[in-house]
């Protein structure tokens, strides 16, 4: 028998809010977290704008002299994975360490690293690359400090699959603990990519929107979208057994039910042009819940403002759906925190969760011009308040990965 998982904490570092409160706040108040680029000189770029996390301090979340020793992917890591915790009241004391596990990834690690060790090499030779290099580099180390700064002993995993990262930490997560290899999982994804060669490099790709209009730039389903904007943070999740949550009292979120998990086999950036992948996943999903697409009050899109995401997205819920893909409410956090990448599927996740909690899907922010393509309700306007018993999340990366999560109200 498969256990049934659970949802007890949630921490989130993001653009519009340094805890999950302020960000849920901030979400439901349709606030922007997108501006112009502050972290380096973008006169010759063509993209000026990116979505940063403001006034965080490590030290508020772990010792000095260890976020020193960390980047700022794997510093977002460490905040977001106390506050679920601490959310969650997980007392390390009382738990068999080696049944408390991670699984929190970073689609691309530290690029800063790469960057500032990359010029010393040139203007110094390689005898002054810091010794450190490698492990404040390389993209598990978000899973390893979290593991190391709390103490959790239990299987500890970096998924990478670029912009699905979060999302399929999370569903991985959620099979160790049905399988019974951990109790508890501390799950989700981390990002802080605004730097010189990732802005460059996503905008050579014509995939960054090079607008200079903050509340024009992350515009998912509209037909003036043109791109994608960078975002930065941490969502992590406290996951648990339902046996382990009730015997220590846990307050419980909400129950995750369901994971699917596909590959487009298609191209390297573009999803299957007919949706195909990403509508597998969502039918694994939901078929993984023991329940039917009709079940589905609220679809947290990947949407991310580009134009080949957003349409082949449509189609795959409408592949997905059925007649049902008419009267499914469907928003992108995106169009406020920009795409945090390895991190989006964390927060969304997140999203999910405090939408059930809360009864209310909030605005697809900046939708306008809806296209005509994109025919289905993306909450346009105002956020809805509304009973949702069942939600899902999707996240589709580069290298046609596809993942979904299923999480619903817990009930008995």
């Amino acid at each position: 028998m498969k256990r049934r998982v659970v949802v007890t904490g949630l921490g989130a570092i993001t653009p519009i809010g340094n805890d999950v409160d302020s960000f849920w706040n901030a979400l439901k108040e349709k606030k922007v977290g997108i501006g112009p680029i502050t972290y380096f000189d973008t006169t010759e770029y063509k993209a000026k704008l990116a979505a940063e996390v403001k006034d965080f301090d490590p030290k508020n979340y772990m010792d000095p002299k260890a976020a020193k020793r960390m980047e700022r992917f794997s510093q977002f890591a460490v905040a977001a994975s106390k506050q679920a915790l601490e959310d969650a009241g997980i007392d390390m004391s009382k738990e068999d360490p080696y049944k408390v596990g991670v699984a929190v990834g970073s689609g691309i690690g530290s690029l800063q690293s790469v960057e500032r060790e990359y010029k010393k090499l040139l203007d110094k030779g390689p005898g002054r690359v810091n010794p450190l290099l490698v492990p404040l580099m390389i993209s598990n180390m978000a899973a390893g400090n979290v593991s190391i700064q709390f103490g959790l002993k239990g299987k500890s995993i970096n998924i990478v699959t670029a912009c699905a990262t979060g999302t399929h930490c999370i569903g991985e997560a959620f099979r160790s603990i049905q399988y019974g290899e951990a109790d508890v999982m501390v799950a989700g994804g981390a990002e802080a990519s605004i730097t010189p060669i990732g802005v460059a490099g996503f905008t050579a790709l014509t995939a960054l929107n090079t607008t200079d209009d903050p509340l024009r730039a992350s515009i998912p389903f509209d037909k003036d979208r043109n791109g994608f904007i960078m975002g930065e943070g941490s969502g992590v999740v406290v996951l648990e057994s339902l046996d382990h949550a009730l015997a220590r009292g846990a307050k419980i979120y909400a129950e995750l039910a369901g994971y699917g998990a596909t590959s487009d086999a298609f191209h390297i950036t573009s999803p299957a042009e007919d949706g195909s992948g990403a509508a597998k996943a969502m039918e694994f999903a939901i078929q993984d819940a023991g329940m039917k697409p009709e079940d589905v009050d609220y679809i947290n899109a990947h949407g991310t403002g580009t134009h080949h995401n957003d349409l082949f997205e449509t189609l795959a819920i409408k592949a997905a759906f059925g007649e049902h893909a008419h009267k499914v409410r469907i928003n992108s956090t995106k169009s406020m925190i920009g795409h945090l990448l390895g991190a989006a599927g964390g927060v969304e996740f997140i999203t999910c969760v405090k939408s059930i909690e809360d009864g209310f899907v909030h605005a697809t922010a900046g939708l306008v011009n809806q296209d005509e393509e994109c025919d289905l309700d993306y909450t346009k306007g105002e956020g809805v308040p509304m009973e949702i018993n069942c939600a899902i999340s999707n996240s589709l990366g580069f290298g046609g990965h596809n993942a979904t999560l299923l999480v619903k109200k817990y009930r008995e």
